[in-house]
């Protein structure tokens, strides 16, 4: 957005910020315990300290970021418990999302889940970790667009964005896309099959399988 267009104060400034800060943490170019320091950040997206701070609020309640006392804020760091503990909470909310898009999804959204397992088995095979692991976290959006469970994908949506970096990590370790294309590719067999109870139990499998990768 070129300067002169940005709104430099009220709730579209803080919209702003809080979006571009959003993006930088979940792209990884905020790293954790990263220092968030509110006068240059508000130079840097041209808006006041105010729109920054308020902005920093609103991702300390989404868990990106942390507020310590008479020091600032900085980029929240998620442990490899505390990323355990998330996994446990997504292994529910999205198996219940499979299990309604094994009910819910018409033949053109079971031929994008096709596509989008063709296109992970592809990368796997050209040994392209960065582009699997996309398309890993697109799969996962598509399942829980088609479930309609607008309730379980406002809390996911919170709960994966603490997991960017674990995520991104466990996609580089060697022979890990492997395994996880596997489990994917299962998931979808599930839910083309209209069989809700297999595409639950399909979830809960990957995701048991990606906590036993974090505690590795």
């Amino acid at each position: 957005m070129p300067k002169e267009a940005r709104p430099s104060t009220g709730e579209q400034a803080k919209q702003h910020a809080l979006t571009l800060l959003r993006q930088a943490i979940l792209h990884g170019e905020m790293a954790p315990a990263q220092r968030l320091v509110e006068n240059e950040l508000a130079e840097e997206f041209g808006v006041t300290r105010a729109s920054i701070r308020a902005a920093l609020i609103d991702l300390e309640a989404q868990g990106l970021v942390e507020r310590i006392r008479n020091r600032g804020s900085r980029v929240r760091v998620v442990t490899v418990e505390e990323a355990i503990a998330i996994t446990e909470c997504r292994m529910v909310l999205e198996g219940l999302c499979a299990g309604k898009a094994a009910v819910t999804a018409d033949d053109d959204q079971l031929t994008g889940l096709a596509d989008l397992g063709a296109a992970m088995t592809k990368a796997v095979a050209d040994g392209e970790p960065v582009t699997y692991s996309e398309l890993n976290h697109a799969l996962h959006d598509r399942i829980r667009e088609i479930s309609g469970q607008q309730t379980a994908v406002a809390l996911l949506e919170r709960l994966n964005a603490q997991l960017v970096r674990h995520r991104f990590q466990l996609a580089l370790r060697p022979g890990r896309p492997q395994q996880s294309l596997n489990e994917h590719l299962a998931m979808i067999e599930a839910i083309t099959a209209r069989d809700p109870q297999a595409a639950e139990a399909a979830v809960r499998a990957h995701l048991t399988s990606v906590i036993e990768a974090l505690s590795d």
